[in-house]
């Protein structure tokens, strides 16, 4: 091989062949190994990578173009008791692909140390010598550019995220032709989009989309791994998800068709750890190239697993620094997405904080990154870390969450409550938690992928999680959540209707507050996982699927019973309402002082009599009822009551100095679509429902303390 420009790593394509690199710092020597079809057999010519700067080995090789199959072998030394296994037997993908072919055969081939099962039990101490080839994937030369994107890009204020999975949104839609449902291109139809505009969605966060595989013991149980937190490569498109040969052109498309609608599309991301897992894993690419480096070990060769996903990506070295980076890059410039959302994202680094995280640094720094959309989850199994990020990036809000439920399921399940303050800072924008950064820097969300959904945590108490085969031992035990008196569906009218106000108050709840809400695939469908809070796996086999297997709640129903149409047409309206009034309001904390123009309050508090809270008020753990008065602009403003116990309960509406008229816009006990607003004078009696949502439209400018028109 001739010597390449080692600057840029991966398999860059030129006018006359195609330039290899690869980072290894502690190989003694790499072979690229080219993959050809002769008579129906892949044949493999192997070629030493002689050239070498640093750590960096590379090579040029003429006449090579996009599509050609390789990986790599490297050579090194077997010290198993200081974590250093090279293993030149075992095929490698290449950390920069962005396509493979073909997939993981679940077979003692493909580890690194003797295995005599596909599971990977055996002699973690002895080098297996059998060849891994044709039993893992081929990395894919590929050549797509740099494109110019035409983003919306919408402020943060503006912002409502969906997260989704690519196959879940689309599987079950049947204006989409039955080869599209499912894949990216589904993505980009016109049903998909009007589904997602009619609620408001202006940020599609898609659960992990770069190449994945099925972790080997989930898959001796007969399962696979449904989300993707399991990745292969950090910058190749999960090829299942594409309906045509060329995923990457296909995700471009329908990225844009999106972009063209107005919604960004942002990234779920695993950098945190890969699909090799712990030193009994698969040795399918960093564990081959350079696994000391590539992952945190102790002094003594031991893994530190802080994902629980039995390894952790070595994120703050500067060669894992630069590798994450330009994954970042290239899924913006030549997909492009428009933000990402990092999973576990204290597991990326080793300082006491993210202030001094390298990543964090690299990422502020880098001119096209730190223009983007960042969020981060902020905690591991080892650490949590909410309020901890730098300005400008968000965090994934679960003390929001914990206390949505708290207030309007957790204390009714527990039978005793812990007040109002917890709800009414959520409400504000967490400044508690955020300070000087801005409601905007939380991402508010009631249910996400891991956990119940809206619906079952009103249908359930416990979760059941049995389809993982894993003796229901699995997921979060802490739901607050409750079933209103019966685990799981019922017929009985008084216990659906409960559920169904408890659920549209819980939506009410979360597209009203200041900050930046996500909705949970499906919950504006009241979709249901049958009790499971970790549905993280399906049958191998999709034919296989019962209803001991969530019954095709993984996916979103397009065909909807009235009750569900009725949860869908809440989500409109609160969507409706949130642009109109709280867009405008949404970037700064409120300050609840007294403007001496509107003679009002941005924001305050009132309890049952119509009266600002007292002390006393605040201090009562057994309160289950509050007023919030949020200003849109001098002449509007927005006023929620919410119940939360098992009575009605007599509200009163603030006096005149606050606006001048009082109009019903949303009842989360009466259906949308058969809904008339009610209009209430100043100071009057309201009658709220038990486990409801009232919202009212406050008209009326006020000076000098009285009302005009």
């Amino acid at each position: 091989m001739l010597p390449a420009d080692p600057r840029t790593l991966g398999a860059t394509v030129t006018d006359g062949g195609t330039n290899f690199a690869i980072w290894s710092n502690a190989a003694d020597a790499v072979e690229l190994c080219l993959f050809n079809e002769v008579n129906g057999k892949w044949v493999e010519t192997r070629f030493a990578m002689s050239h070498r700067n640093g750590p960096i080995w590379h090579g040029y090789l003429a006449g090579v173009r996009a599509g050609q199959r390789y990986g790599y072998r490297v050579y090194g030394p077997w010290i198993p008791e200081y974590g250093v296994r090279f293993n030149p037997a075992k095929l490698l993908l290449d950390p920069y692909a962005h396509v493979v072919d073909g997939d993981v055969i679940y077979s003692p081939e493909i580890y690194g140390h003797f295995a005599h099962d596909l599971s990977g039990d055996g002699d973690l101490n002895q080098r297996d010598y059998r060849d891994s080839a044709g039993k893992v994937p081929y990395s894919v030369v590929t050549d797509y550019p740099v494109r110019q994107v035409n983003r919306p890009l919408v402020p943060w204020a503006k912002t409502i995220v969906y997260e989704a999975h690519v196959k879940g949104l689309t599987a079950f839609n049947n204006e989409i032709p039955e080869n599209e449902r499912g894949s990216y291109k589904a993505l980009g139809h016109p049903s998909t989009i009007s589904h997602l505009k009619s609620i408001g969605v202006t940020a599609l966060e898609l659960l992990p989309i770069a190449q994945f595989i099925t972790e080997p013991t989930l898959h001796s149980r007969g399962r696979k791994n449904h989300w993707g937190y399991n990745s292969l490569l950090f910058s190749a498109p999960h090829k299942e998800y594409a309906c045509t040969s060329d995923p990457i052109t296909e995700l471009q498309w329908s990225v844009d068709q999106l972009h063209a609608a107005g919604i960004e599309v942002i990234l779920d991301v695993v950098y945190n750890h890969t699909a090799e897992g712990g030193v009994g894993g698969p040795t399918l690419s960093y564990k081959g190239i350079d696994g000391h480096a590539y992952y945190r070990q102790d002094s003594n060769g031991r893994y530190l697993d802080v994902t629980g996903c039995g390894n952790t990506f070595a994120a703050s070295k500067p060669h894992s620094v630069r590798q994450i980076i330009d994954s970042l890059r290239w899924w913006i410039e030549v997909v492009g997405v428009d933000g990402f959302r990092f999973d576990l994202t204290t597991a990326l680094y080793t300082s006491d904080s993210a202030f001094n995280s390298s990543l964090m640094a690299a990422i502020g720094a880098d001119s096209v990154l730190r223009n983007f959309k960042m969020i981060a989850e902020p905690w591991d199994i080892s650490r949590y870390s909410l309020g901890d990020f730098p300005h400008p990036w968000r965090e994934w809000n679960d003390a929001y969450r914990d206390s949505v439920r708290q207030f309007w399921l957790g204390d009714l399940a527990r039978g005793y409550g812990e007040g109002v303050s917890d709800i009414a800072s959520s409400i504000s924008g967490s400044s508690n938690i955020f300070h000087y950064r801005g409601p905007t820097s939380s991402i508010n969300f009631v249910a996400a992928h891991d956990g119940f959904t809206i619906h079952d945590m009103v249908s359930f108490n416990e979760k059941h999680n049995h389809p993982n085969l894993e003796n229901n031992a699995d997921g979060n035990d802490s739901n607050r959540s409750w079933n209103v008196g019966h685990e799981g569906e019922s017929n009985d009218p008084q216990i659906q209707e409960v559920r169904t106000r408890l659920k549209k108050s819980l939506l009410a709840t979360l597209m009203l507050s200041s900050g930046v809400p996500m909705l949970n695939m499906g919950d504006e469908v009241s979709r249901t996982q049958n009790g499971s809070n970790n549905a993280y796996s399906l049958p191998l086999d999709h034919s296989e699927e019962t209803e001991a297997s969530f019954n095709g709640g993984w996916a979103l129903p397009w065909s909807l019973s009235q009750e569900q149409q009725d949860i869908l047409d809440s989500v409109k309206s609160l969507a409706e309402i949130r642009d109109s009034y709280l867009a405008d309001v949404a970037s700064e904390f409120f300050t609840g002082a007294l403007d001496k123009g509107t003679n009002r309050k941005d924001i305050a508090w009132f309890s049952l009599g119509g009266n600002e809270m007292s002390d006393d008020h605040w201090r009562d753990e057994e309160k289950r009822s509050i007023t919030v008065f949020i200003e849109a602009d001098p002449n509007k403003a927005l006023l929620l009551m919410l119940n939360s116990s098992n009575q009605e309960t007599t509200f009163t509406l603030p006096d005149a100095s606050w606006g001048q008229t009082f109009r019903c816009i949303f009842d989360a006990s009466k259906k949308v679509q058969t809904y008339e607003p009610v209009i209430a004078a100043p100071s009057a009696k309201v009658q709220v429902p038990s486990h409801s949502v009232l919202v009212w439209l406050v008209s009326g400018r006020v000076s000098a303390g009285r009302t005009t028109n």
